[in-house]
């Protein structure tokens, strides 16, 4: 083992900044080895305390024990998904099971299950405050869902099957970062009649890299793919790359279609064993909505409200597109973009490449950040000093208005090979107070998959890249605010359909005059973005949302019918998602094609039975948001209340009583439905 390992003891860093240049690939594997090592041994000593068993020596011990394994898991994880090599993936397929069965051997240890349960029948809520209150529910909670009530053979099933969950779920999510990089559609001069100059710019780069100069490359990165899917005018190209797409991990090496049915059947097991009919029935326990019945309804309402709108949508869009080919075109799933776009600009006036001048990256960062110095008084300091894993990332001190350290943010922008696609939100080391009573700040990082810059232009972003950087500085801002006792009850460990709150509500400044006039440049001229410009912008924003949300609810009830199996399913896996999604379905099922096979978020990203999250976590923003509106959407007594009801808090207490406390109600769908067109705005 190696002696001098980086990770054996507290970064001697600035900030407790992660020392990225002296930690190697070699390091990760005896690191965990030793962290699960020192992790057992704490829980030994819990468990032989002679003392009688109270909150601080059990609950509390227990929530500050793995210290070493935190520390190094920290920076195991969010590396696995950014920048992950064969050979980091190769220490996570070896230390996966390992890990699984240390906190299986945690949750499962018999005489430590005895003791948090003594401290929970004899809780005195009145000697303890609400974070307390929380900790004692959530880790009574936490072990009961984990398997601790169950006995003798049950027991050792738990132990199997969630070993092999971990198995499964990593297995799933290493096949579809190892699809995705290798397709890729060639393009000559013929193949480019529509594409804007941005997207022919990356194309080209993106092949000079791959050592050509006469040709054009298009992946399924984001930045590739959406650009191509809305401008191209080759059809049959489009057709192709849509079919790339939505065929990834369903054959060859990387397919997923046993694994995803195996994972969905395990699931089915652990919840029988914990007296569950169906998964979504266990997992919800623990999720505002509770129930299944209780998602469906409102997946149902959703549906039965958008759905009329959305269908006069697509008569509309298809009326458009056959109008302007001159004769009947039937809109398929690779045409909607392309179409959509279209209408919209013909609408409008208006399309991503007219406004993408206007979004220069680095312009919208000092946006995004200047957003959240007018709302919560924060700054972003650049910090050169900061190791950084890759030479893209950036790193800001972060500090509130009197100067005091709120933590550190590591920002990185641009897809690569070794990075998952999409965006989210992590930490390196979360918030807590230490057993000195000081305040440990976190350590919080962004990855995007952002539009690079190019030999001739700098990133410009489309609006939706806008969004999603929104989104995800407003988790970032929930993991930053946090002011908490305990590190399980900090920042964004709240409930799944809670934890989008902050982030969807983020988003909708996006659409304000008063913030994009804060930074929309130009990034040649340095002129404003002009009014008409924002008129027009602000007058689509409602364009297809019909659309948006029946597409969004499908995915939540493919999530939903996976997990709601009652017995082992080994049918057809294609047959199985269309039959999810006809209710709500805008096309015919594509022969071949299916979302199951690369649905990460569900199948090993922690929202299984959990995607109808986004819209729950909808309904609760728009409420959120409407209160800015009357208060003034920078008004800062309100969003002092959002911080210190919201933000700050956690989960310290039941997302519905924080939100409460901030909102004086509790949210219905009709502000999401005004924001979207569906009801009138004075409704």
């Amino acid at each position: 083992m190696k002696q001098n390992n980086i990770f054996f003891s507290p970064f001697k860093t600035t900030g407790g900044a992660i020392p990225f240049d002296r930690i190697t690939t070699a390091d990760f594997e005896p690191a965990i080895r030793q962290g699960i090592k020192e992790h057992d041994a704490e829980v030994n000593a819990i468990v032989e305390n002679e003392a009688e068993a109270t909150f601080e020596n059990t609950i509390v011990a227990l929530d500050r024990s793995g210290a070493t394994l935190n520390r190094v898991l920290g920076v195991f994880y969010p590396m696995l998904s950014a920048h992950a090599d064969d050979a980091l993936m190769a220490v996570s397929e070896r230390m996966a099971p390992v890990l699984s069965e240390h906190y299986n051997s945690i949750t499962l240890n018999e005489r430590l299950w005895q003791r948090v349960k003594c401290v929970h029948d004899n809780f005195d809520a009145t000697q303890h405050d609400v974070e307390d209150q929380m900790l004692m529910r959530e880790t009574y909670e936490g072990f009961v869902r984990s398997g601790a009530n169950l006995l003798g053979e049950d027991r050792e099933r738990y132990r199997q099957l969630s070993k092999r969950l971990t198995e499964l779920t990593l297995k799933f999510d290493q096949n579809a970062l190892k699809e995705t990089p290798r397709y890729e559609l060639w393009l000559t001069v013929d193949d480019i009649a529509g594409l804007p100059e941005t997207a022919l710019d990356a194309a080209k780069q993106a092949a000079r890299e791959k050592g050509r100069e006469d040709a054009w490359l298009v992946t399924l990165d984001a930045p590739s793919y959406g650009p191509f899917m809305k401008y191209s005018d080759r059809r049959d190209l489009r057709e192709k790359l849509y079919k790339m797409y939505n065929r990834q991990c369903t054959s060859g090496e990387y397919n997923n279609l046993d694994i995803l049915r195996d994972i969905a059947n395990t699931r089915l097991e652990v919840a029988r064993l914990m007296g569950c009919k169906t998964f979504a029935e266990y997992k919800l326990q623990h999720t505002m909505a509770e129930r299944p019945d209780a998602v469906y309804q409102m997946l149902n309402r959703l549906r039965d409200a958008y759905l009329p709108v959305e269908r006069r949508e697509m008569q509309r869009l298809t009326d458009f597109a056959s109008q302007l080919e001159g004769k009947p075109v039937e809109i398929m799933p690779w045409d909607y973009a392309y179409y959509s776009n279209k209408e919209k600009d013909s609408m409008f006036d208006i399309n991503d490449e007219l406004l993408r001048p206007y979004f220069e990256l680095s312009q919208v960062t000092k946006g995004v950040f200047g957003f959240a110095t007018k709302m919560y008084g924060l700054h972003f300091t650049p910090n050169h000093d900061a190791q950084v894993f890759h030479p893209e990332v950036e790193v800001y001190d972060v500090t509130d208005e009197d100067g005091k350290t709120v933590g550190m943010l590591y920002v990185d922008f641009f897809p690569r090979a070794t990075k998952q696609s999409g965006a989210w939100m992590t930490s390196f080391r979360e918030q807590y107070i230490d057993d000195n009573g000081n305040d440990v700040r976190p350590l919080v990082t962004l990855t995007m998959n952002f539009t690079r810059p190019t030999d001739t232009k700098p990133s410009l972003l489309t609006v939706r890249e806008v969004e999603t950087f929104m989104h995800e500085f407003g988790h970032a801002l929930h993991q930053l605010l946090t002011r908490c006792k305990y590190q399980s009850l900090s920042g964004t460990n709240v409930y799944r359909d809670f934890v989008e709150v902050p982030s969807q509500f983020n988003e909708n400044y996006v659409y304000e005059r008063e913030f994009l006039d804060s930074f929309a440049r130009h990034y040649q001229t340095g002129e404003p973005v002009p009014q008409e410009l924002i008129d027009r912008l602000l007058a689509s924003s409602q364009y297809g949302a019909a659309y948006a949300c029946v597409r969004q609810l499908g995915f939540g009830f493919i999530d939903m019918a996976w997990h709601s199996i009652t017995e082992p399913y080994q049918g057809d896996d294609f047959r199985f998602e269309y039959d999810a999604v006809k209710d709500v379905q805008a096309f015919e099922p594509v022969e071949g094609c299916i979302m199951s096979s690369q649905f990460t978020h569900i199948f090993s990203g922690g929202y299984a039975a959990g995607y109808y999250g986004y819209k729950w976590a909808e309904m609760i923003e728009c409420d959120a948001f409407d209160k800015f509106k009357q208060d003034g959407i920078f008004n800062r007594q309100t969003a002092k209340s959002w911080v210190e009801n919201v933000l700050s808090r956690g989960g310290t207490e039941p997302p519905m009583t924080l939100y409460k406390r901030f909102r004086g109600q509790e949210p219905g769908i009709d502000a999401m439905m005004r924001r979207d067109g569906i009801l009138p705005a004075n409704k």
